[in-house]
């Protein structure tokens, strides 16, 4: 189930792919608030494009589409005849973790030992004067993942068998629009096309290796499972986002509030972390980098993704994602 025309998406275009029915046929279309998509390929005349090729053939520059969200003369489809697939297939997939202080803070003050003699006020007060620490010295965690886990953001999420605790983790996502590659800070903006939504689904109960503790996390097991990766609706252009780091990031579980925080939490911000991810890869047009989710998962309250359980999850101005879970099927 998708909305219409939802409320949240509040710039003057968002950038999308769909599909009238076959999902062979998607095709890459610009969308508006009032619910109407222009396919791109018929109003650019390039019958391959995408919103890959598009991001490569303008540099990431998307203020050109402005006229085309203007111009009514050219064809459009009701959003609600279209499947929303999610906005962009990216070659890469870069993840950040530990990224929100509040969610670190609340995480380690949960898992003092029995023998600490802090009290949780003091342990969270060391603990937050380590964050800050980490801030302006340390340098961001960064993982790569699976595009062939990403899926749409109104798309049934399936729960796999071996997946004992999963887990929600919604957050704001930078979509590269031009090649990046040992940029600066100061630079590293410039090289966002835009942000859209993602939920990047974990499971808990294989984070770390039971057969060799000594190996650590295990990413690939615990979050690139087919579809934990809900992304979208829509591209924003980074022109009408104000302050990627001034955002509210909040989910709710068959509509009860479980994630609701700022993007001003963020340890490291946007620029900060394409500066730094680029300083070992080279980051390509279309390329998702995913920032971090702040305080609320499932192991916080101690409730788990089940069969049949509804995420809603929106951040400010992107538009909502709705994706229901489905245990998988023998």
């Amino acid at each position: 189930m998708k909305p219409s025309a939802s409320p949240f998406f509040s710039a003057p275009f968002g950038l999308g792919t769909f599909s009238a029915a076959d999902p062979a046929s998607a095709f890459p279309g610009l969308v508006t608030p009032d619910g109407q998509v222009l396919d791109l390929r018929a109003a650019l005349g390039d019958p391959s494009l995408t919103v890959r090729t598009l991001l490569e053939a303008c540099g990431g520059r998307l203020s050109f589409l402005r006229r085309y969200a203007e111009d009514r003369g050219h064809g459009r489809r009701p959003l609600d005849d279209l499947r929303v697939h999610a906005p962009v297939e990216p070659r890469q997939l870069l993840q950040s973790g530990a990224n929100y202080r509040q969610h670190v803070i609340d995480l380690e003050a949960a898992h003092r030992g029995p023998d600490d003699p802090r009290s949780e006020a003091e342990a969270r007060a060391e603990i937050a004067a380590v964050m800050d620490r980490r801030a302006a010295e340390d340098l961001p965690y960064v993982f790569t993942g699976l595009p062939s886990a990403i899926t749409g953001p109104y798309d049934d999420v399936v729960l796999p068998s071996w997946a004992e605790k999963p887990d929600w983790e919604l957050e704001l996502a930078a979509v590269i629009g031009r090649p990046a590659y040992r940029v600066t800070r100061a630079q590293a903006l410039d090289h966002v096309a835009g942000y859209t939504i993602a939920n990047d689904l974990t499971d808990r109960s294989t984070v770390f290796r039971r057969d060799m503790p000594a190996i650590g996390t295990d990413w690939l097991r615990c979050k690139n499972a087919p579809g934990f990766t809900p992304l979208g609706p829509y591209i924003v252009p980074a022109e009408f986002v104000a302050d990627p780091g001034d955002l509210q990031v909040t989910l709710k579980l068959n509509g009860e509030v479980m994630q609701d925080e700022s993007t001003k939490d963020m340890i490291f911000g946007v620029a900060r972390l394409v500066s730094y991810i680029s300083q070992s890869a080279r980051l390509l047009p279309g390329d998702v980098v995913l920032t971090g989710s702040p305080a609320g998962n499932g192991l916080h309250w101690g409730r788990l993704l089940r069969d049949g359980d509804v995420m809603e999850g929106s951040i400010t101005g992107l538009g909502a994602q709705r994706t229901r879970c489905v245990a998988e099927r023998s």
